[in-house]
């Protein structure tokens, strides 16, 4: 039996880009769907997908991400013994503010072709995303030389503000944090994590995330990242949630699955519908 589609406060576009074979699709379907493909046909144009996610407090605090005290705090974390807290604060009968009430935000997700061939189609793609995942191989050492190019076709495109976060996929294939010897296994290693967090540094791109599409580590981190970004450019008003351009829409797009067109452009060339979900 279906479960019921978790209502959501908006909804937001993110593409997915980098080189072919970076796993881009491998990421979008495992955090749709849970679950692994070995084998991916080659995207043509772009495939499509969506997952909704929690944005703002607690979850954000939760997961400590985009954390206003800093990466020093601590996880807040409960458990079943813990005795119940008063919230009370000075004079006796005084409650605290209660807690926010959790909001949602649907991730309209858009897997773009890595194929030089495809290129021209799939910049077309780049209008109306707030968010952007760059994917890069960190046993390819060629994918990665690829972000530069990619990220300034992205912001030649896509409106200023996009949230842009780099992503080095396939750590399963790279357990050690330095450089591996050529072909050496189990470590493929070719990109250390501290040339990708220094290219951030240099190209004023947020954060640097690893993942594995195959064993799932960091890949809900990742999309985690844009999302709480997002919200928080929301929050500070820096959206016209009336305008498609800005790649969000706001409250009134809420209330389940309902299919909201957040721009594109070009005719798809997706494998799955426009507008439909995996999840």
């Amino acid at each position: 039996m279906a479960q019921p589609t978790q209502p959501y406060s908006f909804i937001s576009k993110i593409v997915t880009i980098g080189d072919s074979g970076s796993g881009k699709s491998s990421l979008t379907i495992r955090l749709c769907e849970g679950r692994f493909v070995s084998h991916h046909d080659v995207t043509i144009g772009v495939e499509f997908g969506s997952r909704i996610v929690p944005v703002g407090p607690p979850a954000s605090l939760e997961h400590n991400i985009n954390n206003p005290a800093g990466s020093q705090a601590e996880p807040v974390t409960t458990s079943p013994n813990d005795a119940p807290k008063s919230k009370t604060k000075g004079k006796a009968g005084q409650q605290q503010p209660k807690e926010p009430e959790q909001k949602y935000m649907k991730l309209s997700l858009w897997d773009t072709a890595g194929q030089e061939t495809y290129k021209s189609i799939t910049r077309s793609y780049f209008r109306g995303a707030s968010g952007a995942l760059l994917v890069f191989d960190i046993t390819r050492r060629n994918t990665f030389n690829s972000v530069t190019s990619w990220l300034h076709d992205l912001r030649q495109i896509a409106e200023e503000d996009i949230v842009v976060v780099l992503v080095g996929n396939k750590s399963d294939l790279a357990p050690s944090s330095t450089v591996g010897a050529d072909n050496a296994k189990p470590n493929q290693r070719q990109v250390t994590k501290e040339e990708a967090e220094e290219w951030c540094r240099e190209n004023k791109v947020m954060q640097y995330v690893e993942t594995s599409a195959k064993s799932g580590e960091g890949v809900e981190r990742a999309f985690l990242e844009v999302s709480e970004r997002i919200y928080q450019n929301i929050e500070a008003g820096k959206y016209d949630l009336n305008d498609r351009r800005s790649g969000v829409k706001g409250p009134g797009a809420g209330g389940g699955g309902r299919t909201v067109n957040l721009g594109g452009g070009g005719a798809s060339g997706g494998k799955k519908g426009a507008g439909g979900g995996c999840c």
